[in-house]
């Protein structure tokens, strides 16, 4: 995984640059979204593949699957990730754009894992305390997991706070091993 992440490093750069540059960030957060959902269909996958195709093959079936949903310079660099021999990675390419645009916007997506359902009132108090602490604008999901028994685990990044019950537990059974 840390591998995918390394290759996939310098193409989520170049096109947050790009975007960021040219003020169209959503554009192409959307299209880097598309590319990777398109790389990763069952059909996609054998023509990315194929040993028969070029890569300007490749590129070309893959531009025209995405048809207009993509300007010039996003089939420019589906060409050029695609000499590369890079297109599978285009959804380890989506993810690490969507994180530099968080961080260029101060953002950051929050997945709150708890035993049971959290009422809005709740998620809006923890979104506001979470914000505080990250100094970020938080997007929040919540998450059911009865296994959780109560508590809340939550998940912002590579921040993990585990204030489950379960987690407290296992907390508990590692000291008593040791």
């Amino acid at each position: 995984m840390a591998e995918l992440t390394t290759l996939a490093r310098p193409y989520a750069k170049a096109a947050f640059e790009y975007a960021q540059a040219h003020q169209q960030l959503a554009a192409w957060s959307a299209m880097l979204g598309l590319a990777a959902a398109v790389s990763q269909d069952d059909t996609m996958q054998r023509v990315l593949k194929a040993p028969r195709l070029t890569s300007a093959e490749k590129a070309n079936a893959f531009v025209e699957v995405v048809g207009d949903k993509f300007d010039a310079q996003a089939q420019n660099f589906i060409h050029v990730v695609s000499e590369n021999g890079r297109l599978v990675l285009l959804p380890e390419i989506a993810e690490q754009f969507e994180l530099y645009k968080a961080e260029q916007e101060k953002s950051v997506d929050v997945e709150v894992t708890s035993a049971f359902a959290l009422s809005d009132e709740q998620q809006d108090k923890l979104a506001k305390v979470l914000s505080a602490r990250l100094s970020r604008e938080v997007r929040l999901h919540a998450v059911e997991d009865s296994s959780l028994i109560g508590g809340v685990v939550i998940r912002a990044g590579d921040l993990v706070i585990d204030g489950s019950v379960r987690g407290k537990i296992a907390k508990l059974a590692e000291a008593l091993k040791s």
